[in-house]
């Protein structure tokens, strides 16, 4: 809805074939005589507070507007902040021009944009997650190659908050642009009063799996955006370390989690939500008897999850 009501303000028709703001709908482009008459920079307003996704799809069409794009974000948080960095990186690279003037306001000039022949993609450092954090849980060494040497990626935080938790955090670099990612950890892992995770919520279930077995309460903060993921996964989570035994409850920007040592098997829901099933597969690490619904759920993200699991625990 965010980003149908950008383009709206540009000049975009939208039509709803059931309910306002929601699939199907049609498009149609603004006319060629709001273009004409319309070259002056565009102002556009949306709010952004549930995924930074709404910000990165108006700033990559920004180049392409008559006159260039201001964008404001009128919500009350903004999550995510470098998945947008990223999205801003791209587009300088291919040529065109954004500028971020405030936690709030982006400027996007007019501007050809030229993508280059090859682009490399880097490794979503969030689907590592799982595989780090099977380290401190399991205890033992995990390594990841091709780990970026420079990234703004928000799974880029990772090995900073791992290390938070005690485990040893190590770079091997192979290349000019990236190395191996090892962790270690003896199993034991320290407890993070506050942790705040507004920058990287995506992984928020897997340091949920590992501070569940920490040696003291955990909180992770501002991830409130998290009930409108696939699921409600602030809820999901809370639902399903209760489940096992564990404590835990919604705080109004995240959870609390407090480990218990009467923890036991059940079967784990996964809420057709890729991110619970490995954070499901993280728990079952240290509990015994953990079964999962619906663990292909995983394909959205890393097609073989449960083949990598196995592999890395043989």
């Amino acid at each position: 809805k965010p980003v149908l009501d950008g383009l709206e303000q540009l000049g975009a028709r939208v039509e709803y074939q059931g309910e306002e703001g929601f699939l199907p709908f049609t498009i149609t482009p603004p006319s060629v005589e709001f273009k004409i008459n319309n070259f002056s920079e565009k102002i556009v307003q949306i709010d952004s507070s549930s995924s930074s996704q709404f910000i990165s799809a108006m700033l990559l069409i920004g180049s392409r507007i008559p006159g260039g794009l201001s964008l404001k974000h009128i919500g009350d948080t903004l999550p995510s902040m470098p998945h947008i960095r990223m999205t801003m990186d791209d587009i300088c690279k291919a040529g065109g021009v954004v500028n971020m003037t405030s936690n709030a306001m982006w400027h996007v000039k007019e501007s050809k944009i030229n993508l280059a022949d090859v682009v490399t993609i880097e490794p979503d450092l969030s689907n590592a997650a799982p595989f780090l954090g099977a380290s401190l849980i399991a205890g033992g060494n995990v390594s990841i190659p091709n780990w970026p040497f420079s990234s703004t990626q928000p799974g880029g935080l990772l090995p900073g908050i791992l290390e938070k938790m005690c485990a040893k955090v190590s770079f091997e670099k192979t290349s000019d642009d990236a190395g191996i990612m090892s962790v270690e950890s003896d199993g034991s892992i320290k407890a993070i009063p506050y942790l705040d995770l507004s920058a990287a919520g995506e992984i928020a279930p897997s340091i949920a799996a590992i501070l569940a077995f920490a040696d003291g309460p955990s909180e992770l903060h501002g991830i409130a955006h998290l009930r409108g993921h696939e699921t409600n996964r602030l809820q999901a989570l809370v639902n399903e370390l209760n489940r096992v035994g564990i404590g835990a409850k919604e705080l109004e920007d995240g959870i609390r989690i407090e480990p218990s040592n009467y923890m036991h098997g059940e079967v784990m829901e996964t809420y057709a939500d890729h991110r619970m099933a490995t954070f499901a597969a993280m728990l079952g690490l240290r509990i015994e008897n953990i079964r999962i619904k619906n663990i292909s759920t995983t394909r959205k993200t890393i097609p073989d999850f449960p083949g990598m699991w196995h592999r890395m625990l043989e």
